[in-house]
């Protein structure tokens, strides 16, 4: 709305497009939103944690087995344990999942160190035995994931809920 005299209403005068700096404005807009809605710190550690894990030479093994989806249900049997198996290429995880950690083994059989990843800091490592043997005992709860080194290969798990 126009006063007649070149400026609107509010005072401000007509807007020329050729003065405007969308640099400006950003940098601008950055920090009014850095005064007034600050990104928690414990979001900005989430994000770095996250971003420290990215591994780029990673390859991603794939659920090939879930015993949630796959296995027959067995009546009056008590809770099973979840059984998972991944792959990647020649390589294949089967993980059993209980209350009390997990086990499982890498094969073909052969020494690796394994990270249990989940929430925003990893686990302590395990190591697999010459026969491809790892154990856990910390119970998992929310999303995890497994990061393999395998000699020079890294293979990383796809994501599942404990």
């Amino acid at each position: 709305m126009d006063g007649g005299d070149g400026e609107d209403l509010f005072g401000a005068e007509d807007f020329d497009d050729g003065e405007f700096d969308d640099g400006l404005l950003e940098e601008e807009l950055r920090r009014a939103a850095a005064v007034l809605d600050p990104v928690p710190a414990e979001l900005q550690q989430l994000a770095v944690d996250a971003y420290a894990l990215l591994d780029l030479d990673a390859r991603v093994a794939e659920l090939t087995f879930d015993s949630l989806v796959d296995a027959l249900p067995v009546r009056g049997a008590p809770a099973a344990p979840r059984m998972l198996t991944f792959r990647a290429g020649e390589v294949t995880v089967d993980v059993e999942v209980t209350e009390d950690g997990l086990m499982g083994q890498v094969l073909p059989p052969q020494p690796a160190r394994i990270e249990v990843l989940g929430g925003p800091r990893p686990g302590s490592p395990l190591t697999a035995d010459d026969l491809g043997r790892f154990t856990a005992d910390t119970p998992l709860s929310g999303p995890f994931a497994l990061r393999l080194r395998t000699g020079a290969d890294v293979v990383v798990t796809e994501w599942l809920r404990a």
